[in-house]
């Protein structure tokens, strides 16, 4: 039987927009296309793994506002099982989306409102829950104090822990050793070591370079060319799967983490767990929109089942 998955993160309104290209400083683009929805990593990758088929759980600080109603809504629909704090003072979080028009690739910026102010005493609240998980997930959206708390709850408990170090910034002393697992994308992988991450051979130095600071597992994800696993041992590159044209990139690297966290919470080992992620991610970039793009577990494995 499945064991749950608890995600600390946070939930965003992304404010999606397409473009041909970004404008000039100073410049007014007309657009192609605006979209509302639901965004937030930890927010995409729990709907990602309940869509999945997973129990998924999120733990997040939203605002009393029209957001959260929406965030409230899509986890529903998802079956994600929210575990809040209401901030009083903050209003929930929101991200600007700029996607391409000609290739759907995508740059973002998120201001996390009362997300930014989850603490460490909030996690604490959450111990019980996060140790009786079969896998602990989180993000650097999340306050690092409280990322690192879920991770030491995680791992006392022998919780397996999955870190998705995005966006990247400098990792604390000993934050890797609590990670059972790392999944960085090729920009967060050159930000974390300091090396260049243009090609495989170079994603294969830095996936060295993180399981020698201490990470468990190394995943990097690299886009269309599928992702990187490294274990100290093996160094396995997997393809990405083209389940269609692709229309939007943006939580892409959500949908993996959910589909991964959500392989990973039914037994599988790391590889076919990589491989469920890739397969996940492969159909959500060929949808809009990040949250709402998650696939149903038949849409996935039907793409699993071509291999």
């Amino acid at each position: 039987m499945a064991g749950s998955i608890v995600i600390l993160g946070i939930f965003v309104a992304d404010t999606s927009y397409q473009a041909v290209r970004l404008p000039a400083m100073g410049e007014t683009l007309i657009g192609d296309g605006f979209v509302l929805g639901p965004g937030g990593k930890g927010s995409n990758q729990a709907v990602a793994a309940a869509r999945a088929g997973a129990d998924a759980h999120l733990i997040a600080r939203v605002g009393r506002d029209a957001f959260s109603d929406m965030a409230r809504g899509i986890w529903a629909e998802a079956g994600v099982q929210p575990h809040l704090i209401y901030d009083a003072d903050a209003a929930t979080g929101a991200a600007f989306v700029f996607v391409a028009r000609n290739s759907g690739e995508n740059a973002i910026i998120v201001c996390p409102g009362a997300a930014d102010n989850l603490t460490e005493a909030d996690v604490e609240a959450h111990a019980p829950l996060i140790a009786k998980a079969a896998v602990f997930a989180t993000q650097f959206e999340a306050p690092m104090p409280a990322v690192r708390r879920g991770l030491q709850i995680a791992r006392t408990a022998g919780v397996r822990t999955v870190l998705n170090p995005a966006p990247a910034m400098p990792l604390p002393d000993g934050l890797l050793a609590l990670c059972d697992i790392v999944t960085p994308n090729e920009t967060e992988a050159a930000m974390l070591t300091g090396l260049p991450v243009r090609s495989l051979p170079e994603a294969e130095v830095a996936a060295r370079a993180l399981h020698g600071a201490g990470a468990g597992v190394v995943i990097i994800t690299l886009g269309a060319q599928g992702v990187l696993v490294h274990d100290g041992v093996r160094m396995v590159h997997l393809p990405a799967y083209a389940a269609g044209p692709v229309v939007d990139t943006t939580g892409a690297g959500d949908a993996f983490n959910g589909g991964l966290a959500t392989a990973l919470a039914e037994g599988a080992e790391v590889l076919e767990a990589a491989r469920f992620g890739c397969a996940t991610a492969g159909i959500a970039v060929t949808r809009r929109g990040t949250a709402r793009a998650m696939p149903a577990r038949s849409e996935i494995d039907a793409v699993l089942a071509r291999d």
